[in-house]
């Protein structure tokens, strides 16, 4: 308990900013689209530079984890995200928005990552997963907190000031970071130090690695599904295909949220459990994209309209994909632990990658349509966008699903 509140639980506090900073598009989108006259794409490229900006930080933040620690690194990039957040708050035109959410991208780039070396090196490695769970369930009420709270505060403060807090509670993270988290757990040696250049070809085993190379495609998809509706277009699908207004897409939102915070404690805690019973590391991960697909095929072909269905679909949509970080930690175990910086923010870049490409792509499947006559957009283009997704999330599995015999191999 002791090494969680003064290690896990403040870098868990950067995942709460990483978790608002993706969901809170969500629920202003539709203000900042009237403000800046901006079209799906735009709003798609808003909402993606982000990611852009958190894809490019990753590998230089993993080397910099592993080489510096989490302490100095996540209390330097917990400001920059308040930076962001400020600039945003301030901003006079949507190019200062684009500026703001790219200085935000580079803040909670290693939101996750840093928690994920942090707990290797605190706890054996059957409990990882567990630990990290059960901080991404602190993480995940940061996208709780945007949805229904942040809508009951707009019309007091407006888009602006709900930035202006998040700015405001960055600081107060840093700070919390810089006198709580330790730079390594006592008695444990740093490895030998070489050169920079030495540190970044680490990079190169990681990338040929048959855990990497055949279960990360797979995450990837599971991962940036649950970031690209979660941060922008669950919103407008449940305007324009379920035809809700704004207090009932704020309550799914809601819903959305609080099963990423519950998803995210139970795999990681049922992925610990299954493996030190013996279950393959990636068992949960791959069930639940089993479901992540077969929602994706609901919403495209049978839509439903009622509240209490839409939160309780889009709520498992969301502890589906909650089980992202399990997979991280299982494609960690095959790297030593002096690695684990690098492992992480390596499939958090690739993963990253496709969320900009899948927010951009959505954005220009919808533009194809013509708008609706409320200013939405047509829902046949949501239902191609999923029929895309479903295909890519298939073909991903089934190279996941050859590739585990290698994998297995390497291991032994």
């Amino acid at each position: 308990m002791n090494a969680f509140l003064r290690v896990t639980a403040p870098l868990a506090a950067v995942n709460f900013l990483n978790q608002a900073s993706r969901a809170v598009l969500a629920v202003i989108g539709p203000a900042l689209a009237l403000e800046f006259a901006l079209s799906a794409s735009d709003l798609g490229l808003l909402a993606a530079v982000m990611f852009m900006a958190y894809a490019a930080t990753q590998l230089p933040a993993g080397l910099a984890l592993d080489l510096f620690g989490a302490r100095r690194v996540q209390a330097a990039l917990a400001l920059t995200a308040g930076a962001g957040f400020l600039l945003c708050a301030l901003a006079e035109g949507i190019g200062t928005v684009m500026l703001g959410r790219v200085l935000t991208g580079i803040g909670i780039a290693a939101g996750l990552t840093a928690m994920l070396k942090a707990n290797t090196q605190w706890y054996p490695r059957h409990r990882v997963a567990a630990m990290t769970g059960t901080g991404l369930l602190i993480g995940a009420m940061g996208g709780v907190s945007v949805t229904l709270p942040l809508s009951a505060l707009l019309p007091l403060i407006g888009w602006r000031g709900g930035f202006a807090l998040l700015a405001g509670l960055s600081l107060v993270v840093a700070l919390w970071i810089w006198l709580s988290v330790p730079d390594a757990p006592p008695g444990q040696l740093r490895p030998a130090r070489r050169s920079l250049a030495a540190e970044a070809r680490a990079f190169g085993p990681i990338f040929r690695h048959p855990a990497f190379t055949g279960f990360v495609p797979a995450v990837c998809v599971l991962s940036a599904l649950n970031f690209t509706y979660q941060g922008l277009w669950a919103g407008p699908w449940l305007r324009d295909v379920a035809g809700l207004g704004a207090e009932a897409r704020a309550a799914v939102l809601f819903a959305y949220a609080g099963g990423m915070a519950l998803g995210s404690f139970a795999t990681g805690q049922l992925a610990s459990w299954g493996q030190a019973r013996g279950a393959p590391p990636m068992l949960v991960p791959f069930l639940a994209m089993g479901v992540q697909i077969t929602l994706q095929a609901v919403f495209a072909l049978a839509a439903p309209t009622g509240l209490a269905a839409l939160c309780l679909l889009w709520g498992l949509f969301a502890v589906a994909g909650s089980a992202g970080p399990a997979a991280y930690a299982a494609i960690g175990q095959h790297f030593p632990a002096e690695l684990a910086g690098r492992v992480a923010t390596a499939i958090n870049a690739a993963m990253l990658c496709l969320v900009f490409a899948l927010q951009t792509l959505i954005g220009a499947l919808l533009d194809l349509w013509p708008r609706t006559a409320a200013g939405g957009w047509n829902p046949a283009g949501y239902s191609w966008a999923l029929v895309f997704t479903i295909a890519l999330h298939l073909l991903a599995l089934l190279w996941a699903w050859r590739a585990a015999r290698r994998v297995r191999a390497s291991a032994a």
